[in-house]
């Protein structure tokens, strides 16, 4: 009987005689149907139930094997206090007042984001749709973490596509539990309770949801309920214009108008902040260069390192609303609060923005979040705040992960999300960045910081930690660099073309029906459009100017 061990051991062996044997077909020039390499690569990631390789011929950033002591490296350098450690000003205490203090100050003193600069062609709430995006095309809930794993034998649990499936489920006769009638009319449940919207929840407070990770903070909760009161405001407005059709056409139609105005916003507003525009266009017009398959799948690269480029531009601490505190409170009436912070766990009202509660403080002010011009209360200034730079240097609560937002979490694993995603490079053997750089023919950088920690980190860097520094230092942290735009482009716009219910492909020429802030139909849609829609918007009797 082969051990464990052994068989773990023996997959190993044949992911890295497949991709040697992969490079060496691709060696022999290209054939009239993509070249030998690429098309025998495609045999590997035909199937968009499970995880697969954009870059198959690359071996690895460790080599063949992991070297003894590689996973303890990662670990190091992503401690807190380490390399990658921001090194924010957390609250002296636990108390609520030092909380709250300790969260406007990282905020409003510029002195403290020194080591953690703002990015100010961002707003806050870009670190958030991308997460929600991120939850909406891709779930890993089977590969062990620092345990090499071939991607094809682990299930993506979300389907490979921006179809809001985390949202809508499969639909009312597949999820009867996330849907409600209004009158004769399907919706989707949405919680209420608090001052405003939730998500709803059953009587033990957990959300009844198609993805529970989108509970993880107040910010993604909020940004979910959203979407939710969005295709509720569509089915009223196919309803008030096709009177005669019925529930399934309605519900069907507000799922379309949803799901495109969504991916509208995708292509033309979230995808130009992340990889800037040229690259951009340049992907839409003259086409991807290296995802190409002929179905849809989600690759590693992207799930396991390039995508979370999002990390690094997460804040230390927001402001989630300015109407939810009672006056005796710091920043009263303004809710402030550390994005994560160990002295919230177990509280009834947590102190920081964790999710899976609700109190009626506990909502998003989208004013903070996306740009709707609003002023502060006595200021010129503008009410939204920007997000992080992408580079190097992690917000210090991400290395203190409370469990409940860490998915499948075992006893003995590291609660820094730095660490954790290194330990994700070791998991899906990925190839280092300088590898892929070499690939897509851009010029590597090296990442000095890694020098001290061995096994040659600095020029055989973890892709996910090289996407970070190569935006730093090729595009000044404002966007991606080469590698991590290219991955992140390529497979957020593939995904879409490759999907024949995406507008990208059943209607390439669409462009948004429903009506921007301004109440009229101009063929433009943006987030503050969409929330303005969803009836979320920043106004009298919300959140005051």
């Amino acid at each position: 009987m082969t051990s464990k061990a052994d068989s773990q051991t023996q997959h190993r062996h044949f992911g890295a005689e497949r991709r040697r044997f992969i490079g060496a077909m691709g060696a022999l020039g290209a054939s009239s149907f993509l070249g030998a390499g690429d098309a025998l690569a495609q045999r590997f990631v035909l199937r968009p139930e499970v995880f697969g390789r954009m870059f198959p011929r690359l071996d690895a950033f460790f080599g063949d094997r992991p070297s003894r002591g590689l996973n303890a490296a990662l670990v190091e350098l992503g401690k807190r206090g380490g390399v990658l450690d921001a090194g924010d000003r957390l609250p002296a205490s636990g108390s609520a007042a030092d909380q709250a203090q300790a969260a406007i100050n990282l905020i409003v003193d510029p002195a403290l984001n020194v080591n953690n600069p703002n990015n100010t062609t961002h707003t806050a709430g870009t670190t958030f749709m991308g997460q929600f995006m991120d939850h909406d095309m891709t779930f890993d809930q089977t590969s062990a973490l620092g345990e090499e794993t071939d991607p094809e034998d682990s299930p993506n649990t979300r389907s490979p596509t921006l179809d809001l499936d985390s949202v809508y489920l499969g639909g009312p006769r597949r999820a009867p539990h996330l849907y409600g009638f209004e009158g004769s009319r399907v919706k989707l449940k949405v919680g209420f309770g608090g001052l405003f919207e939730d998500l709803p929840r059953n009587a033990q407070g957990v959300a009844i949801i198609g993805d529970p990770r989108n509970d993880e903070n107040l910010m993604l909760a909020g940004l979910h309920a959203a979407f939710l009161l969005f295709h509720n405001e569509a089915v009223d407005y196919v309803k008030a214009r096709h009177r005669r059709w019925d529930d399934d056409e309605v519900f069907e139609e507000a799922q379309r108008l949803t799901r495109w105005h969504y991916q509208w916003m995708i292509v033309h507003e979230f995808v130009p902040l992340f990889i800037g525009q040229a690259l951009t266009d340049q992907i839409l017009h003259n086409g991807r260069r290296f995802y190409r398959p002929r179905v849809a799948f989600m690759p590693v690269e992207f799930q396991g390192a390039a995508y979370r480029f999002g990390h690094t531009m997460i804040r230390p601490s927001y402001r989630a609303n300015r109407v939810g505190n009672p006056g005796t409170d710091p920043g009263a009436p303004n809710f402030f609060g550390m994005v994560f912070d160990p002295a919230g766990e177990g509280q009834a009202d947590p102190v920081d923005l964790r999710g899976g509660v609700r109190r009626p403080r506990r909502f998003i002010g989208w004013e903070t979040f996306f740009d709707f011009g609003l002023l502060e209360v006595g200021s010129s200034a503008l009410a939204v705040k920007p997000n992080k730079i992408i580079d190097a240097r992690i917000s210090t609560p991400m290395f203190l992960l409370p469990t409940q937002t860490i998915a499948g979490f075992e006893t003995g694993q590291p609660v820094s999300l730095p660490a954790r995603n290194l330990l994700r490079g070791v998991t899906w053997s990925l190839p280092s960045g300088q590898k892929i750089a070499r690939e897509i023919d851009a010029e590597p950088v090296e990442v000095p910081q890694f020098r001290d920690f061995g096994f040659n980190l600095h020029r055989s860097t973890p892709l996910w930690a090289y996407c970070l520094h190569e935006g730093f230092a090729l595009a000044g942290g404002l966007t991606l660099g080469p590698v991590g735009g290219t991955i992140v482009g390529e497979v957020i716009i593939g995904l879409l073309e490759l999907d024949r219910n995406a507008y990208l492909n059943a209607d390439r020429g669409w462009k948004p029906t429903l009506p921007q802030r301004s109440g009229q139909v101009t063929g433009e849609f943006r987030m503050v459009d969409f929330l303005t829609f969803a009836g979320v918007q920043p106004q009298a009797g919300r959140s005051p100017n």
